[in-house]
């Protein structure tokens, strides 16, 4: 999955009676009131943390509702300590590392799970990623009421988890399953064939990580009698070599990539069942080349849930497997046109035979109540909005938690609905966005709010949306901001090619509609994503308002193809990824250039990853209207990116040569006529160097000037280090002289 990578991130909520209020809107928005005089610097942003956004840091809450669990730290002293939920009052200190010490040294925690019973837990310490969701760590199993600290195994390990009833802990590897029985400390093998680059049991591969978005590919039955997981056989898969150049010599690190059109891992379900010691293989059907996109216990032990898509992604199956035989049956399929989405919002309701599900079966996000004995879908959510996130099911009180646009495709608010349909009702009627935390029980949730224009206050309101007390309010925040003399942010609308999008604008301390401004584009533009939203901080706010102070309109809409206006709006862009993205920036930027107090001949725009992709396609294909563009971390041609992503919105290159060729970069560079800057990690495992060599190679052939900066030994978020502050200062000094 490509992502932008902003640390600022933000969302708003327009009243809905507003749908056209146009770009005219822009000069004579009302600006926030700012009493502070200092400049932002570069220091700020990547060095001092000046404008640190405070959370709610390794909060858990406990099976009774009524407590949570928190790390405190003071240096390298970590604590473990139970609160209670209402109070905020400390009650006990679970673990001390002070006390609790492994080999005489400290145990330096980074985080830790219970079992179900709450009497043990894992600690994992030291991790060491691999890609985007895998960590290796060292594991510790730590008994509370005995107050000693045992290792889990001497090596490094992956996806550590507790079986349901206590007494064994499943991990990874070497590419191979184990789970450690805790009543004899005896280790047990549940593969033994797992190798590098050619089998993975129980891990995911690099493609299902990145565009699946799940790493542990294994799962406890609900009795902890079986074990299913993945076996994924990726010797038939090309290869990648990264370069790594901290060495004398750099270090060629090789991984299975498969780009688009080509081969694919075989994938196997497997199921172990612990008592007799014994693996079966679910039946997934004859047909190799397609996706297991996730595996899901029922209520059932003896019965597995597998999805099952094909490799278009057009066709979804869920399957219902015999945990005991292998044997399946299809208990729901859902067909699309362009393609289906995957999510894990599906919950398996005690009956035995239907489950909460959702789907855009009908144009938009909703929730239903499928019961597959009955072949019947029950609507719980309708309307021309889209349901966000499935946040919870009360499964006692029979209630589903959820949040959606209804009010509005910029904000999200947290509903309750029966699960038979009806009694709806909102539970934090403030406008804005509210992500929600469920805690255990469903009698309290953890309410982040924030808007455009507030920062983020987070709340514990109980199951009526009644605040019970501010966890954190984020004030010290608000009074820095005071310092400084920050433009104005808020929203607008405005005409794309074909439909009226929304967008913010930050304009400059002390905006004069007599003068002519320079004008910096942001967008991320990728299907299903949104930067437009009510949720303070906006993307690189901080950054964007030092460009601001220096005199610059930063704009930043959502086009075509992005998230929240349901299924039409977003899969426009099927098979065409590039092309309405970029028709709507350059109409946007041709709205812009009419405006009295902009300067039409300066017009710029940027973006990372898929917005990259956009703002190369942008410079390129809107020569008559960009001055300059910045791409970092671009995909340069659809053919270079991994298969799952890109055949999901655009087939295969041997189905579709028209739409990847006519909508890449690389085959636009006799077209760039404006200044252009493309910035690139050479070890980004995501999107790789190679997308900006082959830009890079097609512009000189065009004998086009332009700039680059590559970042050595830097994977897709270049950062680290000194990094950020230098990327930051490059795009800040080429955004001064250009634009």
């Amino acid at each position: 999955m490509l992502i932008t990578h902003y640390f600022y991130g933000y969302q708003y909520s327009t009243m809905r009676t507003s749908l056209w209020l146009f770009i005219a809107l822009l000069a004579t928005q009302v600006a926030t009131a700012q009493t502070g005089t200092k400049q932002i610097t570069l220091e700020d942003l990547w060095k001092n943390n000046t404008f640190k956004v405070k959370d709610v840091p390794g909060f858990n809450a406990m099976k009774d509702g009524i407590h949570y669990t928190q790390v405190d730290r003071d240096g390298k002293h970590m604590y473990i300590r139970v609160y209670n939920l209402e109070t905020g009052k400390q009650e006990r200190t679970l673990f001390d590392n002070a006390v609790n010490k492994q080999d005489t040294n400290r145990l330096n925690i980074e985080s830790y799970t219970f079992s179900k019973d709450e009497q043990k837990m894992l600690l994992f310490a030291d991790g060491q990623n691999i890609y985007r969701r895998s960590v290796l760590h060292y594991v510790y199993v730590y008994d509370i009421a005995a107050g000693t600290v045992s290792k889990l195994d001497t090596g490094l390990v992956l996806h550590a988890t507790f079986s349901p009833d206590e007494k064994k802990i499943a991990f990874v590897k070497n590419n191979n399953l184990y789970y450690k029985d805790l009543q004899n400390s005896k280790v047990v093998t549940v593969t033994t064939d797992g190798v590098k680059n050619k089998i993975i049991n129980g891990n995911c591969d690099w493609v299902y990580e990145e565009e699946f978005s799940f790493t542990r590919a294994f799962d406890w039955s609900a009795d902890g009698r079986y074990l299913a997981y993945y076996r994924f056989d990726e010797s038939g898969v090309p290869e990648y070599t990264l370069a790594k150049y901290t060495g004398l010599y750099p270090e060629q690190y090789t991984y299975k990539y498969p780009k688009a059109g080509e081969r694919n891992s075989v994938v196997q379900v497997k199921i172990y069942d612990v008592q007799n010691k014994k693996t079966i293989k679910a039946d997934v059907g004859t047909e190799t080349d397609q996706y297991i996109p996730r595996i899901k216990w029922t209520n059932s032990a003896s019965q597995l849930c597998v999805y099952r898509l094909n490799r278009l992604q057009n066709k979804l199956e869920l399957l219902l497997a015999n945990a005991a035989t292998g044997a399946t049956k299809v208990i729901y399929k859902e067909e699309n046109k362009c393609y289906v989405g995957i999510d894990d919002e599906i919950t398996f309701l005690p009956d035995g035979h239907s489950m909460i599900m959702r789907s855009e079966r009908n144009g938009y996000n909703h929730l239903y109540n499928c019961n597959w004995q009955s072949n019947h879908m029950t609507d719980l959510t309708e309307g021309n909005f889209d349901v966000d996130v499935l946040t919870g099911i009360d499964k006692e009180r029979q209630l589903v938690y959820y949040t959606s646009t209804e009010a509005s495709p910029l904000e999200r608010k947290l509903y309750v609905v029966g699960w038979n349909g009806g009694k709806k009702k909102c539970l934090t009627p403030k406008m804005g966005m509210h992500n929600i935390t469920p805690c255990e029980g469903y009698n309290f949730f953890i309410d982040r709010h924030t808007c455009i224009d507030k920062v983020p206050v987070y709340n514990l309101i109980n199951a009526k949306g009644q605040i019970i007390r501010t966890l954190e309010d984020n004030k010290a925040l608000e009074a820095k901001m005071k310092e400084y003399d920050l433009g104005d942010i808020h929203f607008t609308k405005i005409k794309g090619v074909t439909d009226t999008l929304y967008g913010w604008i930050i304009r400059p301390p002390g905006f004069d509609n007599t003068k002519k401004y320079p004008v910096l584009m942001f967008q991320y533009s990728g299907p299903g994503s949104q930067q437009v939203n009510d949720n303070f901080p906006a993307g690189n706010f901080f950054w964007h308002q030092m460009l601001a102070q220096k005199g610059y309109i930063v704009l930043c809409v959502d086009g075509t193809g992005t998230g929240f206006r349901g299924e039409e709006f977003r899969k426009k862009t099927y098979l065409q990824l590039g092309k309405y993205e970029s028709d709507d920036q350059i109409a946007v930027a041709k709205e812009l250039g009419k405006l009295a107090y902009v300067d039409k001949d300066r017009i710029g725009i940027w973006g990372w990853s898929y917005g990259g992709f956009m703002s190369a396609t942008c410079i390129m294909k809107g020569n008559d209207v960009f001055k300059a563009a910045i791409a970092v971390a671009p995909v340069t041609n659809w053919r270079f990116y991994d298969n799952i992503y890109t055949e999901r919105y655009m087939r295969t290159p041997k189905e579709n040569q028209k739409g990847y060729d006519e909508n890449a970069p690389e085959k636009m560079a006799t077209g760039l006529k404006g200044k252009f800057l493309v910035i690139h990690g050479t070890a980004d495992d995501n999107v790789h160097f190679q997308n900006a060599v082959m830009l890079n190679t097609a512009l000189i052939n065009a004998n086009k000037e332009f700039e680059s900066e590559y970042y050595p030994d830097k994977a897709h978020g270049i950062s680290g280090g000194n990094t950020r502050y230098h990327l930051y200062n490059r795009m800040t000094d080429f955004i001064l002289k250009n634009l």
